[in-house]
């Protein structure tokens, strides 16, 4: 066995200079201003700075979501830019971003959507250009057309009073936001803050949190193009199935996908299937689920009130260690899950692709996981205007990160969540220095991923940038 030496000692000072921390976070602040973003938020809050003294709002609402995608969790995270004005410029205070949030309201919010919209413009026309495009869902081994738009809500604990902060249906206390979520790049389309109390199944939350999302698409992709609207079963309400479907009356295209609560009619008709109209189920690579059976309840449970041509679908199998089962799945031995579409059959829509289809849907929890690591996973004020700032920032954060991949990196990276590229990009140290009239960035020469930084940073240098 082959000793391990003692690690060397050091002598630790605080009289470094010229040394620089979280440097790659930089190319997240010169994206922004790549893609539009910082510009466009600064015409959409220019009614806020009447005089045109100070700090720039659009400049102090960018620097705010590039501290969020960082890591920072607080306002007074900004220290971290600020400290570090070699690197990022000016940074404003504390309190100046504080009184800048306490200043958005519904209109400015709307304004910094529309913003936001216009810049993911850029960026996906940056991607075009770049000759990738938007990558493509894939699921049962088949490439899904068009877009993938998931919408999920989620709790968000709240350990002080905040307004609007209410007891959630688990027992806890705190928000209860709406989300979607682009499956093909991870992007934050839209978000409504809410109370905790606020019913999982509203369906006016869910149609105007769609609306929004779809507000954020640009119009070369909104129309011409099919959307894939999922959900779980909170979003099985029959009005906002028949909104997702009149949508194609304005030109766009739509299919829903989303889950369905096994009631006292579909209990009957899964019994009542007869075991050669159970097929096996897929996994995502295309291959057969172990265990697993589809069948197509369509025709034996009443469907009054929802669409013409809605379908509904439900798979079987053998509960994993741990699972939840109701008491028809403990009685039955297996765990049920239903869900409705209205993908016909004649487009590729048998029940085993479409169930997998669905099934996809599951991957919206990740991206919630890593969006309450990127800010919304605590709210700063008692206010919930500011809140509601906030999470529309922490959207913004979410964006930066996915257009990072998109348009900057490859590999392994491109696919990376949030904490991965933290700790291998944006966290890295480097060393400032100046010669020839220019500010270098040297990135450590034994850092391991020094190459895809410093291909990141050349790469976004030869993004072509918005006219104006």
């Amino acid at each position: 066995m082959q000793g391990i030496g003692w690690r060397p000692k050091v002598q630790v000072s605080a009289d470094g200079s010229g040394v620089v921390g979280h440097a790659g976070a930089r190319l997240l602040a010169d994206l922004a201003d790549a893609t539009g973003l910082t510009a466009a938020y600064s015409t959409a809050l220019r009614p806020l700075r009447p005089r045109g003294t100070g700090h720039d709002p659009g400049r102090i609402a960018t620097d705010l979501a590039v501290m969020l995608a960082d890591g920072g969790e607080a306002i007074a995270d900004l220290a971290v830019l600020r400290d570090q004005a070699g690197v990022f410029g000016p940074i404003a205070s504390t309190p100046t971003a504080w009184r800048l949030l306490a200043d958005v309201d519904e209109t400015a919010l709307a304004s910094l959507a529309c913003a936001r919209a216009q810049a993911r413009e850029v960026a996906w026309l940056q991607a075009a250009e770049h000759g990738e495009g938007i990558p493509a869902v894939r699921t049962a081994g088949r490439v899904l057309p068009g877009l993938v738009l998931d919408l999920d809500a989620t709790l968000i604990t709240c350990h002080s009073e905040k307004a609007q902060a209410a007891p959630t249906y688990k027992g806890g206390f705190g928000f209860h936001p709406l989300l979607c979520f682009l499956a093909n790049t991870g992007e934050a389309l839209s978000g409504r803050l809410r109370p905790g109390n606020a019913g999982a199944n509203t369906a006016s939350d869910h149609i105007t949190v769609l609306d929004q999302a779809l507000a954020q698409i640009p119009d070369a992709h909104r129309h011409g193009t099919d959307f894939l609207v999922r959900t779980d079963s909170a979003g099985s309400a029959k009005a906002f199935l028949a909104h997702v479907r009149d949508l194609r009356n304005r030109g766009i295209c739509t299919f829903f996908s989303v889950g369905y609560a096994i009631t006292e009619p579909v209990r009957r008709a899964v019994r009542a299937m007869p075991d050669h109209l159970w097929y096996p189920a897929l996994n995502q690579d295309g291959m057969l689920r172990d265990g697993a059976e589809v069948a197509e309840l369509t025709g034996m449970v009443d469907m009054d009130g929802y669409p013409v041509g809605t379908r509904i679908i439900v798979r079987r199998e053998r509960p994993h260690p741990g699972a939840q089962l109701s008491l028809f799945d403990q009685d039955e031995g297996l765990r049920h899950q239903v869900f409705l579409t209205h993908t016909p059959y004649a487009d590729g829509g048998s029940a085993q692709f479409l169930e997998v289809r669905h099934r996809g849907h599951a991957c919206v929890e990740d991206h919630i996981r890593c969006g309450k690591t990127t800010g919304f996973g605590r709210f700063p004020s008692r206010d919930f205007n500011v809140n509601a700032a906030w999470l529309e920032l922490s959207l913004t954060a979410i964006d930066l990160l996915s257009w990072m991949r998109v348009l900057l990196l490859d590999g392994e990276l491109a696919s990376a969540e949030p904490k991965k590229l933290r700790y291998r990009l944006l966290h890295v140290a480097a060393r400032l220095t100046r010669g020839g009239r220019r500010l270098r960035l040297r990135i450590s020469a034994t850092w391991p991923w020094r190459h895809e930084l410093a291909t990141a940073f050349h790469r976004l240098t030869a993004l072509p940038r918005p006219a104006g």
